[in-house]
């Protein structure tokens, strides 16, 4: 067969171990032929491609980004978008396409196939760990050890000097990365967009832990977090190309409050792009070999309009529908546990 990979929106770690398994296992269990398309649905729309090959992959497995490249947008931004992609399709003599992306990039692929009937296999993919249909997703596990370590080193440095480190992380409209990495990290207190905040409220507690000889406190912030109506005063945001919020910024807000309400002397610290670029860990280049393995399957399988998900130890297939207009939010019992015991 002659199988197309993309991969869409933002990067992550472990986008480059998906292609490496699609296409080892595509070309040395069914003599398959890989062709990658670049820079997502604008390469497909524009027919730029690259052969994709065992020998082409070597040595990617622990590269973070993706070799194909990505980008945001869809083939219906345009009115011949979707007649390009078809085109694109028939005249490559494509059997199948496995798009590896987000919430945005399975969406698409999911109206790509129940509307249009092109033969698609979907893997999910986000730091957010926010897509239905997957216990997981690869590179979660990375974000989290990186925003992990960054605490631990900023726990010396907020105890040498008794302040208070506000940490923000990723995370638009669920917390995930923010409560594992908090829990890991041993915060004082996580901020998510699942729970809105009272400033006033974390400052009682501060002082509280404060006077009891806890004079250095890390509190960490999901960027999608939002305080409670009428609790803090939060600018208009602006609106990217795409129709998202740009988030980021709130972390500077809560650090100010805090430090104005406490007295306590209070940084931000704001690890950005940083906790989804370079090398995947262990088990999200392990997740993203068995999704790439997996995809392949499934389009000899023909399981179109499928996606891989790990559902508890196994790896198998979801309708992409599933994934569509949803949002996989933080488990409050997590949450709850954790910050009756642990926090502050």
């Amino acid at each position: 067969m002659r199988v197309g990979i993309l991969t869409g929106g933002g990067d992550c770690p472990g986008l480059n171990a998906v292609i490496r398994a699609a296409v080892r296992k595509g070309e040395r269990a069914y003599g398959d032929e890989l062709i990658g398309f670049l820079d997502a649905w604008d390469g497909v729309r524009e027919r730029r491609t690259m052969p994709l090959s065992i020998e082409a992959m070597r040595g990617t497995l622990p590269r973070g980004g993706t070799v194909l490249g990505t980008r945001r947008g869809s083939p219906f931004d345009t009115p011949e978008g979707v007649e390009q992609v078809k085109s694109t399709l028939g005249d490559l003599a494509l059997d199948g396409l496995i798009v590896i992306g987000g919430n945005g990039s399975l969406s698409i692929a999911s109206l790509l196939y129940t509307e249009h009937g092109l033969p698609i296999v979907g893997v999910p993919k986000t730091i957010d760990n926010d897509i239905e249909g997957t216990d997981v997703t690869f590179g979660f596990n990375t974000a989290v050890q990186i925003a992990t370590d960054a605490i631990d080193r900023l726990h010396t440095t907020a105890e040498s000097h008794d302040r208070v480190l506000v940490v923000e992380v990723m995370g638009r409209h669920t917390g995930w990365i923010a409560t594992h990495a908090g829990i890991a990290g041993g915060a004082a207190a996580v901020l998510i967009p699942e729970i809105p905040f009272d400033l006033d409220e974390l400052c009682q507690r501060l002082t509280r832990r404060h006077h009891r000889g806890r004079y250095a406190s890390i509190i960490v912030v999901a960027e999608g977090a939002v305080p409670k109506k009428g609790t803090l005063d939060i600018a208009e945001q602006e609106i990217d190309q795409f129709g998202h919020v740009r988030l980021g910024g709130i972390a500077a807000r809560v650090a100010h409050t805090i430090g104005e309400q406490t007295g306590f002397e209070t940084r931000v610290v704001q690890l950005g792009h940083i906790q989804r670029g370079g090398t995947p860990t262990a088990y999200d280049r392990i997740l993203a070999t068995r999704f790439g393995a997996g995809a392949i399957d499934a389009v000899h399988e023909q399981q179109w309009g499928k996606m891989t998900v790990l559902r508890g130890e196994q790896v198998v297939y979801e309708d992409l529908t599933v994934a569509v207009g949803k949002t996989r939010t933080v488990d409050m019992k997590l949450v709850n546990d954790v910050a009756e015991h642990f926090f502050a």
